[in-house]
């Protein structure tokens, strides 16, 4: 008997029916046919060990099998595969993933299975292997998780550990790894910037220490080592009583040329462009978290205030410590040595030339000499041991003109103007230059960008960002440069650009939450923290997280005692 439903045509014509959990009943089923040993087309072997499997399961999870039983390779049809590389624990495991889409992994199996994963092409498997071993790094371990990690080819694991041996560079050095490290190793090592050392004292000590571990072989190198190590930024004092007295350099003549071509850089300043540039540049590890002050800033009702906030990352939390001696909104902020300045601004009547510093030890804030003139809205920055400042706005008009502070003399100098005159432009360091965006000169909002060598002591153009903007953050964090948000004449800005050196071009990424101008930021642990600001309709207290490995965002902790406008600066947590 035939059923006609052709009287039901107000109903859905069609229906899909999808059971839940189908794939992995399938494959419990897939499984418990493999254990039972029955429909098995094709056997691997290793190692006295065989593991029965069917090719189909097989092709459609692993991409090595995949490859292999799909194309014209020997072993497609062969009904036994001799496999080779890998444990056979880590063998099973993996074929025992194919059925189940599990895997278990501890401290025993991991690296087997890692290294099968990498065998066998498993992506997944490897990136998850990779995490695991991540989170169970340690200093004593550090070293041959890179070098196993780069021997896999895991690039993310790689730059992980060399991150984690950056951080933990002190405790690193004392690991029994350390001292095992052959001469090029240790020369990558002591050479890298972004080791986290306080002076340059400590990675001389590192030296030192692997050189003791066998005498008779490595005082040889000891020449090789110093050429790695920022001699002339240690101490005149520790030069002459502890690196010239050690023996292995006493003994050295080519040891003692560099002591003395060292002590020279403090003898005769007026030498000091001649050194190469990686011999004075400070260590700086990007990856080290900072305490985060926010300084100053505005009330919702737009009035100037003094207070300062800390917050430190680790128990994500914000902090009040001690006012500064004068109430200042648009100011400029720079950390240097442990120490935070905090330089021009205003105060809701005038344009101030006055600036002050923060000790943290102390908590407490002491006048510095002022500036030769007037700013706020300035760009502010640190490098090479001294503080510069940029532009700004006299309460006249936009300034081109700069000033670089010493805190040895307490002195202000004025430098080589920009090219440009720019109020509300954005400042950073990069790749020992000082670049400086956007701003405006009371009549046009810039897209343009400007640098200044000092070696060179010139200000020279560069590329322009793919917007107009003035009062904007920027940040500079492992090679590249960021802009975020700012106004452009017409809109308050939510938008963000990454500057790569490599193809010396702009580029946008991913967007801020909320529009931001008037906007502070920073960086802390190897992310972007971008802080407060003006959204066109209020002031802002809350902070963004940007982090520049996944271009993702995440919201920050909002501050407490501020409501926007503020100057954000750094200060190592050990400076506390």
């Amino acid at each position: 008997m035939a059923l006609d439903l052709s009287e039901l045509m107000d109903f859905e014509p069609e229906e899909t029916f999808d059971t839940d959990g189908f794939g992995s009943s399938l494959l419990s089923v897939f499984q418990r046919i493999r254990m039972e040993g029955k429909m098995c087309d094709v056997i691997l072997k290793l190692d006295g060990c065989q593991f029965s499997a069917h090719r189909i399961i097989l092709a459609g999870c692993i991409p090595y099998f995949n490859t292999m039983f799909t194309t014209d390779m020997a072993e497609a049809n062969m009904p036994v595969i001799c496999m080779q590389g890998m444990d056979e624990t880590a063998l099973e495991a993996i074929v025992n993933y194919a059925y189940s889409g599990r895997i278990t992994l501890n401290i025993n199996n991991v690296q087997n299975i890692l290294v099968g994963a990498n065998f066998l092409q498993l992506q997944e498997v490897k990136a998850y292997c990779c995490e695991f071993i991540k989170k169970r790094m340690q200093p004593s371990n550090s070293i041959s998780v890179r070098q196993f990690a780069d021997a896999l080819m895991c690039s993310t694991l790689v730059e992980k550990a060399n991150s984690f041996i950056d951080q933990k560079f002190l405790e690193v050095v004392k690991s029994p790894e350390y001292v095992q490290l052959a001469l090029s190793e240790v020369i990558d090592l002591l050479s890298r910037n972004e080791i986290n050392v306080s002076s340059e004292e400590q990675v001389f000590f590192a030296a030192v220490a692997w050189i003791k571990h066998k005498p008779a072989e490595r005082t040889c190198h000891m020449k090789q080592l110093l050429q790695h190590i920022r001699l002339p930024l240690l101490r005149p004092q520790f030069l002459t009583d502890v690196v010239q007295m050690h023996p292995t350099v006493k003994t050295c003549l080519k040891c003692r040329d560099l002591v003395d071509k060292a002590k020279d850089y403090h003898l005769m300043p007026e030498r000091r462009s001649a050194f190469p540039i990686d011999m004075i540049r400070p260590r700086c590890c990007t990856d080290v978290e900072a305490m985060i002050y926010a300084v100053g800033g505005l009330t919702s009702g737009g009035e100037a205030v003094s207070s300062v906030e800390r917050y430190d990352p680790v128990v994500r939390r914000w902090v009040s410590v001690s006012s500064m001696i004068v109430k200042r909104s648009r100011v400029g902020v720079a950390s240097l040595d442990g120490r935070l300045y905090a330089i021009g601004g205003y105060d809701g009547r005038d344009r101030l030339n006055a600036a002050e510093m923060y000790l943290p030890d102390q908590d407490v804030w002491k006048p510095i000499k002022s500036m030769n003139m007037k700013r706020s809205a300035l760009g502010c920055v640190s490098l090479d041991g001294r503080v510069y400042v940029c532009g700004g706005y006299d309460g006249v008009s936009s300034q081109s003109s700069c000033e670089v502070y010493s805190q040895e003399t307490d002195t202000w100098k004025m430098i080589e103007p920009m090219q440009k005159a720019r109020s509300a432009g954005a400042l950073c360091v990069f790749n020992r230059c000082i670049y400086m965006t956007g701003g405006h000169d009371g009549l046009q909002i810039f897209d343009s960008m400007e640098y200044y060598a000092p070696e060179a002591r010139e200000w020279i153009s560069s590329v322009p960002m793919l917007s107009k903007r003035c009062r904007h953050g920027m940040a500079a964090l492992r090679g590249r440069m960021f802009v975020f948000g700012g106004y452009d004449g017409q809109r308050f800005l939510d938008s963000v650009e990454l500057f790569d050196p490599v193809i010396t071009q702009w580029c946008r990424v991913a967007p801020m939450s909320l529009r931001r101008s008037r906007v502070s930021v920073t960086t802390s642990g190897g992310r972007i923290y971008v802080v407060g600001g003006y959204d066109g309709s209020s002031n802002l207290a809350s902070v963004e997280v940007y982090n520049p490995d996944n271009n993702k965002w995440r919201a920050g902790d909002r501050m407490w005692d501020h409501e926007g406008g503020v100057g954000v600066g750094t200060l190592p947590i050990e400076s506390i």
